[in-house]
Parts: C-alpha cells; sequence; structure tokens
C-alpha cells in the first residue's frame, strides 16, 4: 500500500477511536431535550436528496435506503442500482452505515459501466442549541469498485449535515462535504456544498428544493434538485427525485425512484439509551 493510500486509513481509524471515546464517555442516561431519535419516532433518511439527513437511526435500529436513477450527461444515457445504504444504530445518537457498490450500466455514449466503491462511515448526532440538529459524519471508500466509475484508491471523507426548522411547515437543511483523493493528489481536496427546503404536507409526505455544487481544481459542478417523500408508515418510505446542471461540468438531468424501510430493536437495551 502506497503512502498516500495509508493517509485516508489513518485519518478513518483516527476517527473511529475519537467516536469510540466520545461514547464511550457519555451520560448513561439521556436527558430530556436529548434530541437523537427513538425507535418511536419516524423514519428519516438520507435520500433522495444529496443532502443527508441531520438525524441518526435509533439505537438497535437497521434501517435499508434503496433508489434505481437514470442520468443523462452529456448526451449519454446510464441507469445504476440499487443505490443502497445501511445504517445501524451502534450507539445513543451514533450509527454506523455502508454505501453498498452500485451498478452503473451504460445504455449509450461515453458513460462508463461498473460497480461503484464499498464506503464505510461513521455518524454522530450532536447536542447543540438554538433549535439546530448537526451531525459529523467521517468514512472511507474502498478500492473495490471500477476505477472510471470510482475513481483510485482509498478516498476520506468527512460531513457535516445540519437542519433547522424555520417553521411547523418550512425546513432549512444543508451539508458540507471535504473528501480527499490520496491516489489523485490533483483532485484535493474536492469541497460539496448543499442547501435545500423542505415543505411538510400533511402528516407523512413533504417536498424538497435543493442546490448542490461541487467544487474541486477542475470547474465546478452545480445542480437544482428536487423531491419528495412519502412515508407509507412509521418505519417505510417511498421517494423520488429528479434534477438538472446548470453547467456544462454538471449532468444534464436526471430521476430517480426510491424505497426505504427501518427495522427496530434489534437487539438488547432500553429505547432511545444503549445499554
Amino acid at each position: 500500500m502506497s503512502n498516500n493510500s495509508s493517509i485516508g486509513i489513518r485519518l478513518f481509524v483516527s476517527w473511529c477511536v475519537l467516536l469510540l471515546v466520545t461514547v464511550t464517555n457519555r451520560p448513561t442516561a439521556a436527558v430530556a431535550s436529548d434530541p437523537c431519535p427513538t425507535s418511536a419516532d419516524e423514519i428519516a433518511t438520507d435520500r433522495p436528496d444529496v443532502t443527508n439527513s441531520s438525524l441518526v437511526v435509533p439505537y438497535a435500529s437497521l434501517q435499508a435506503e434503496n433508489g434505481v436513477d437514470w442520468t443523462v450527461d452529456h448526451g449519454s444515457d446510464a441507469l445504476n442500482g440499487t443505490n443502497t445504504r445501511l445504517r445501524l444504530g451502534i450507539a445513543h445518537c451514533t450509527e454506523f452505515l455502508i454505501d453498498v457498490p452500485s451498478y452503473f450500466l451504460a445504455l449509450n455514449g461515453s458513460q462508463p459501466s461498473g460497480f461503484s466503491d464499498v464506503v464505510a462511515s461513521f455518524k454522530r448526532q450532536l447536542a447543540v442549541p438554538f433549535g439546530l440538529d448537526l451531525s459529523v459524519t467521517a468514512g472511507l471508500g474502498f478500492p473495490s469498485g471500477s476505477i472510471r466509475v470510482a475513481g483510485r484508491g482509498y478516498q476520506p471523507y468527512i460531513e457535516s449535515p445540519w437542519s433547522y426548522e424555520i417553521t411547523d411547515a418550512w425546513k432549512a437543511v444543508g451539508m458540507f462535504t471535504l473528501t480527499w483523493f490520496p491516489s489523485e493528489s490533483s483532485r484535493n481536496p474536492t469541497f460539496q456544498s448543499t442547501f435545500s427546503l423542505e415543505r411538510e404536507f400533511g402528516p407523512s409526505a413533504d417536498m424538497f428544493f435543493e442546490y448542490v455544487g461541487d467544487y474541486s481544481h477542475q470547474s465546478p459542478s452545480q445542480v437544482l434538485d428536487t423531491g419528495a417523500t412519502w412515508r407509507v408508515t412509521k418505519t417505510q418510505q417511498l421517494d423520488f427525485h429528479a434534477g438538472i446542471g446548470l453547467n456544462h461540468s454538471s449532468v444534464d438531468h436526471y430521476f430517480g425512484l426510491g424505497y426505504s424501510f427501518r427495522v427496530d430493536r434489534l437487539f438488547g437495551g432500553s429505547v432511545g439509551n444503549s445499554p
């Protein structure tokens, strides 16, 4: 393994150690103002928008988020799926998540076909004032997929999604992500920022409008995204999203459908608190 690639592993291991120390030293019981979800709460997913949820999954819950996308990039069509993310609540306010490789199938043109990388991450929801929900995620992409699809080498990243309830129906959300490419130093670092407005429609549906910007040493990519979710039950969700590129460095447009579900109380401990 090269020295550049080992940087990603050291960053990932350092985050894991910091997370374990934080979890070990947390209070044994949640305070009344604790914002972290429990199994009594409705499902909250990282999809279909690019901005991930600022909330973790409840302790002892497993959440599977899945979807299929059709993308047109400079006139080239491609399908990709199943875009599966598995999220497991391993401690109070803390989850472990894995992005399962998705397959990209080029239908025509120059888009490549192949699998994306496996990405393993930890996410910690933080207690912050002023009604703000905030979490920090750090992860590592493992070089397991197609180079043309996923790039070369290990790819560590850190990101922070947030959300703020403006009114009972409106919410502002956003995310900042920083990604390193140790095997492709010319791409370091790559920043992504998102901002979205969400509108609730009744107790089980909402819609969002989102801006996504990717900034690197090359031309930035900028996309407008919109979509909606419908919670069929407290632990099941259907969704769709569609986006359009704003400049030549972005995709032309895309459309996707998804289904997510959550299974609660997989192992022992009281609801909302780890043992």
